[in-house]
């Protein structure tokens, strides 16, 4: 396929107006609701308010901000906003489940809740937000508490969110009473429905985020690793797919991706590559009793690799993945500032459909791609995370890449975010708000405007 590349518009206003890539951008979007995009919506507007600057037209809401009260009474808004997901409810509501990535040293952590918490030393887990048909915050309180470093994950076709741990701490480290590194089930309008169960059979790794096959059931993980050796792709075959609420304790069997002669993703440079008879492997050691999963014996062919495997999404007939960057510094075959992998899972195909950068202006990996979702208007949201300014950029189906938010340039004041990355894009339920947090300060941000 021909590779296309593009440059961030000069109009964005972009202080780093260097981003490249090239993709064969027809195949991301095959399939899915995405397939018109467009060449972006015009330069972005300083915010006089210094909190998110958006092009002409649209608008911005804040809905939650770390350290406000929750409107439950359980305690304050904790720290470390991350990967979120928007859940049609009753009557126009809309639910937003929330990740807080806290390790044993944030600031706030989320509070203890009978019922809801699995391990009281930690400070991670989920808070859910109930929006009503206007858009308004009605109702904030803790859906799960007692996790650690919930980073990403990913929404069930039933309606819940799966929250992952990205850690690999045991029990009695950091001071925690349990081991930690699961997957969690949250039910954003009832979370006690859901409790605070680990759904140990989709093992204990560095989880970052997953997509669930809307016609199987199987789930499709991804590990985050920056140290060598990196993550692994998995699958998780459940015993009871598509059975709902509660339906993943029932276990089933967790799998790697190996592509046969590819040990390291990091070294296919060339958009369009694919690979047929992708083989999926066993893993020996689901809760990495001894041995961490992806430092496991997988047999004299080894395993397939690579480096910060993040955003995770379903797209058509296809899971997308990410790889934020890799570099030759750290161990890895090649260096790039970023891909997305499409994998087929009815031809057991893997194909590399988009490489980010290096171009000759940015240098840093930390300008990569993390957080991704499908815009209902067509096109790809794409959460950048690294240094200075960051921005929510948007990827059409023609290779056109724009800015469509950009964080607060006041830095120092008490309201802005600081240049906080962003993180948790995703859209509601009719397709008509973006919802997009920044990352630190903790803030939730609804966008409005002429999505088209």
């Amino acid at each position: 396929m021909s590779a296309t590349r593009r440059q961030i518009l000069s109009r964005t206003g972009a202080s780093v107006a260097g981003i490249a890539f090239s993709g064969a951008l027809g195949e991301l979007f095959a399939g899915t609701a995405a397939a018109r995009g467009h060449a972006g919506y015009g330069p972005l507007l300083p915010d006089p308010a210094g909190l998110l600057d958006l092009p002409k037209g649209f608008r911005y809401t804040v809905l939650s901000r770390e350290g406000d009260a929750l409107r439950s009474g359980e305690g304050r808004v904790p720290s470390n906003f991350d990967g979120m997901g928007a859940f049609a409810g009753r009557r126009g509501r809309v639910h937003l489940v929330r990740n807080h990535e806290n390790r044993v040293t944030g600031r706030i952590g989320v509070p203890t809740v009978q019922g809801l918490t699995y391990d009281p030393a930690a400070k991670g887990g989920c808070t859910a937000l109930t929006l009503d048909g206007r858009g308004e915050v009605i109702d904030e309180r803790v859906a799960i508490a007692g996790t650690a470093v919930n980073c990403a994950g990913g929404p069930t076709p039933w309606g819940t969110w799966l929250t992952c741990e990205e850690t690999e701490d045991r029990a009695g480290t950091n001071g925690y009473t349990k081991d930690h590194g699961f997957i969690f089930e949250v039910d954003g309008a009832d979370p006690h429905r859901t409790g605070a169960v680990p759904l140990t059979a989709m093992g204990r790794f560095q989880h970052e985020a997953i997509a669930v096959d809307p016609r199987s059931g199987i789930v499709y993980e991804t590990e985050d690793a920056f140290e060598k050796p990196f993550g692994l792709f998995y699958r998780f075959l459940p015993k009871a797919p598509l059975g709902g609420h509660g339906s993943l304790r029932a276990g089933g069997a967790l799998q790697a991706m190996r592509v046969p002669g590819v040990p390291d993703l990091s070294v296919i440079q060339e958009t369009g590559a694919s690979f047929d008879g992708v083989e999926w492997v066993p893993v020996p050691d689901p809760q990495a009793a001894e041995t961490p999963i992806r430092l496991q014996d997988f047999g004299p062919r080894g395993i397939t690799h690579a480096q910060k495997l993040e955003g995770c999404y379903w797209g058509g007939r296809s899971v997308y993945f990410v790889s934020s960057f890799a570099r030759t510094a750290d161990g890895s075959g090649a260096t790039h500032y970023g891909q997305v992998w499409r994998y087929e899972p009815h031809r057991r195909r893997l194909t590399l459909v988009v490489v980010f950068g290096p171009s000759t202006d940015i240098r840093l990996p930390g300008e990569s791609p993390d957080n991704i979702c499908l815009a209902p208007s067509g096109g790809l949201m794409v959460c950048e995370d690294g240094e200075g300014a960051q921005h929510v950029y948007g990827l059409t189906r023609k290779g056109e890449v724009y800015a469509m938010a950009r964080g607060a340039q006041n830095i120092g004041t008490p309201q802005a975010p600081e240049w906080g990355e962003f993180a948790g894009v995703t859209f509601s339920p009719d397709g008509t708000t973006m919802y997009v947090n920044c990352y630190t300060p903790g803030t939730t941000f609804a966008v409005r405007g002429p999505w088209c």
